[in-house]
């Protein structure tokens, strides 16, 4: 059975709104009754009414009357509750939308319930239902009887408003920061105008200590921002202004399976399948960076004196601390040149006593952002961001957490518009840290029918922890060879794709599954079903590479031609690639792949060169390590500052050992079945190859055969160009080996070439 930590809807969408509209209907009939409720009508307490003509008054009729008297009895006005809750659970059904804890919310409806018929009884001026029934019902009654016993009146209801207050947490994602979020904003001239006054005094008391220095310069406006709220200026004197306290945000729901938007858009997982893992499996966030709002006031007067030593006139207007980076909006007065401001990076470090500084023009600004590294770092972990309203209420397919932006907003983008990653960065930077994230984000929103995973890990460090969790279609690759030979077998799984798509006529792996879907099922129709096997849904398939640089010095035409094509095509059948070196090198990523990868991510590198081979732009080379990226996103030129989030090595062994439980890998045979007929192929005889008869026109017409011609020529392995020159030596084409020196060539090249 599955676990009733939460209840999804199932699959079938039709299947969904039958049993939403099972719950509108009986939501409708209870609340029709108990709105029509008549006393005189026939009921439980009333065998017969003297003034009853045979026709109840209830608009439900005598099923209406019984029903009412029936709720008021039991619960009294509480009973008005019920067709409530009917209601929302019967447009979750009809949107087809997730019930997360169903257990846990019904037992808060059931605790809001009692209490609000405790409520009404406690209170004895309330009306009694028909002037007859206690408003609170006999259930209300017994409870409010035993609190008034044991804790008298006053007791009594500090326990019902406590009680009440546990279900509305129960059986909602109430919470008390979201409250106050909607609150304040709307009577916050009621509820600051202390802090007001007191901020006016102590402007005042600023205003004479500061004196008239600097009268001559303008007004300055700065302001430091919270990460979590936008803008709040205050008019500032002297180029110094009072710090605002940020508002809090609405919060994130309570915590709860990370998949919250798995169903949407017809996915909604089904009754019966794995469960998603929670996200209590990771680590929550326990180091808190403090915000010294002096010594940021202090940095913007030492950015502004340090500009001025170089004749770049302009002042800092706002300051907008971040997770990592704190970035001062310098505006530049008339006639400075940006590359002038760029050029001061150098010494803003050393003025600043930075590690680095980066700076960069703000967009749909008149300002330059300079991102200079915070004295204490905050560490920004994998959970807060699966929590975040970000990633649970998007809509996307294939969600990754990236981490947060130099303000502190998290960034959570989607693989499938992307439609693919490439990522590059140094030894130590993040890189791997970065990739786990994603696997994870991933692994936490969709189930092993929504997602296939191949990941290839040459360098047999990172990716082997997710050895044999139910997503993989093949264990976790870490031969080269047999890396090409996964990839060759995604190009043939996107051919076999296309044609699948193009059988049902439709453009997308999305609306091929939505028609999958909405077909009858077989024995309930008498439509001629499909295959079986065309009437599965295709799951999205994620490649993984976390070491190009291997994959290419292996076969690098082989390779670069593979991931060309499931670069330009495979995106609308599902099929996604995430691409990592740490060699952003144009022999590695060459301009064919680089050119079908619109989203790029550059961690720290060591040069400007690498910063553009990756970028085609500066600044990788100035980030900080440790998580700090730079994202390109697709369709768009601008680069954003992101920091990562922390993965531990322990964080990904538990998310792995829960989804173990779930269920075992269905490895595809196919793939290694490729695997097999290539290796065969390789030891088998070379005239098969397909590069044989180019390799022979290159031997014969350079009058000389040797591996390395053939290697760098064909550009192919040492393997295959030896067993080409086999397959020309057993044909009388080439001599037989001389040791170091090149083979002979046997045959002349005018005749070679009539003859063919």
């Amino acid at each position: 059975m599955a676990s009733m930590r939460y209840l999804i809807p199932t699959e079938h969408r039709r299947l969904n709104e039958f049993i939403g509209l099972l719950l509108a209907t009986a939501a409708l009939l209870v609340g029709l009754s108990l709105v029509s409720f008549n006393p005189d009508d026939p009921s439980f307490n009333i065998s017969r009414n003297p003034q009853f003509d045979g026709k109840p008054a209830n608009f439900v009729g005598v099923v209406g009357s019984y029903l009412a008297d029936g709720f008021f009895q039991v619960l009294g006005y509480s009973s008005f509750l019920v067709p409530i809750f009917l209601g929302v659970y019967a447009f979750y059904w009809l949107a087809s939308w997730p019930i997360y804890l169903l257990p846990v919310r019904l037992l808060g409806m059931a605790l809001m319930t009692l209490t609000l018929s405790a409520s009404l009884s406690l209170s004895p001026s309330f009306p009694r239902v028909g002037s007859q029934i206690p408003a609170g019902g006999f259930v209300g009654i017994l409870i409010a009887d035993r609190l008034e016993t044991w804790m008298n009146p006053a007791g009594a209801a500090i326990v019902l408003i406590a009680a009440f207050l546990v279900s509305l947490f129960l059986s909602t994602t109430f919470s008390f920061q979201w409250a106050a979020s909607v609150v304040k904003p709307r009577f916050g001239f009621a509820v600051s105008w202390m802090d007001r006054f007191a901020e006016w005094r102590r402007e005042r008391a600023r205003e004479a200590a500061r004196g008239r220095a600097e009268e001559k310069r303008a007004p300055k406006k700065q302001v430091i921002l919270s990460a979590k709220e936008g803008p709040r200026t205050i008019a500032a004197i002297g180029g110094s202004a009072e710090i605002v306290t940020a508002r809090a945000s609405r919060p994130a729901p309570a915590p709860a399976p990370a998949s919250v938007r798995a169903a949407a858009a017809g996915r909604a997982p089904a009754a019966g399948l794995a469960d998603l893992p929670p996200t209590t499996l990771l680590n929550s966030s326990t180091v808190q960076a403090e915000v010294d709002e002096e010594e940021l006031r202090q940095r913007a007067i030492l950015i502004e004196q340090k500009a001025r030593e170089f004749e770049v006139e302009g002042s800092v207007l706002h300051i907008h601390p971040g997770p990592v980076v704190t970035t001062f909006e310098f505006k530049p007065e008339p006639g400075v040149k940006y590359s002038k401001i760029t050029s001061l990076g150098d010494d803003l470090c050393l003025a600043l006593e930075a590690e680095s500084v980066r700076i960069d023009r703000l967009p749909g600004k008149s300002t330059v952002g300079i991102e200079a590294p915070n004295d204490e770092r905050a560490i920004i972990v994998l959970r807060e961001i699966l929590e975040s309203p970000e990633y649970m209420r998007s809509n996307y397919r294939l969600p990754l957490a990236l981490g947060k932006d130099i303000t502190g907003k998290i960034v959570v983008s989607d693989l499938q518009r992307m439609p693919h990653l490439l990522a590059a960065g140094s030894t130590g930077t993040g890189k791997s840290v970065s990739i786990n994230a994603m696997i994870l984000s991933l692994l936490f929103r969709a189930r092993p029918d929504q997602v296939k995973m191949i990941l290839i890990d040459p360098k047999r460090l990172e990716l082997g922890l997710y050895q044999d969790i139910p997503h993989l279609l093949v264990p976790v690759v870490t031969e080269p060879k047999i890396a090409q030979n996964a990839l060759r077998w995604a190009v043939s799984e996107m051919e076999a794709r296309y044609k699948k798509l193009a059988k049902r006529g439709v453009r997308n792996l999305e609306a091929y599954n939505e028609q999958v879907r909405q077909l009858p099922i077989p024995g309930l129709s008498a439509e001629t079903p499909d295959s079986e096997e065309d009437r599965e849904p295709l799951p999205n398939i994620v490649i993984v590479i976390d070491e190009l640089a291997d994959l290419m010095m292996t076969a690098a035409r082989e390779v670069e031609e593979y991931i060309t094509r499931l670069a330009q095509m495979a995106r609308a059948v599902g099929i996604h690639l995430i691409l990592a070196t740490q060699r952003p090198s144009v022999d590695v990523i060459t301009g064919l792949i680089k050119a079908n990868f619109p989203a790029r991510i550059s961690f720290r590198v060591a040069s400007k060169v690498d910063s553009r081979t990756i970028l085609d732009s500066n600044g990788a080379e100035q980030l900080l390590g440790r998580g700090d990226m730079l994202f390109l996103p697709p369709g768009s030129s601008r680069l954003m500052r992101v920091h990562g989030p922390l993965v531990t090595e322990e964080e990904v062994t538990r998310v792995v050992d829960f989804l173990k439980k779930q269920g075992k890998p269905s490895y595809n045979d196919q793939i290694l079945e490729a695997r097999e007929e290539a290796v065969d192929a390789a030891e088998g005889d070379g005239e098969l190859d397909e590069a044989y008869d180019d390799a022979v026109r290159i031997v014969i017409e350079m009058g000389k055969a040797s591996t390395s011609v053939l290697q760098r020529r064909l550009r192919i392995g040492y393997g295959r160009a030896a067993s080409l020159l086999d397959a020309m030596e057993r044909a009388g084409i080439i001599g037989p080996p001389e040791g170091s020196k090149p083979r002979a060539v046997l045959v002349n090249k005018e005749d070679y070439f009539s003859e063919t």
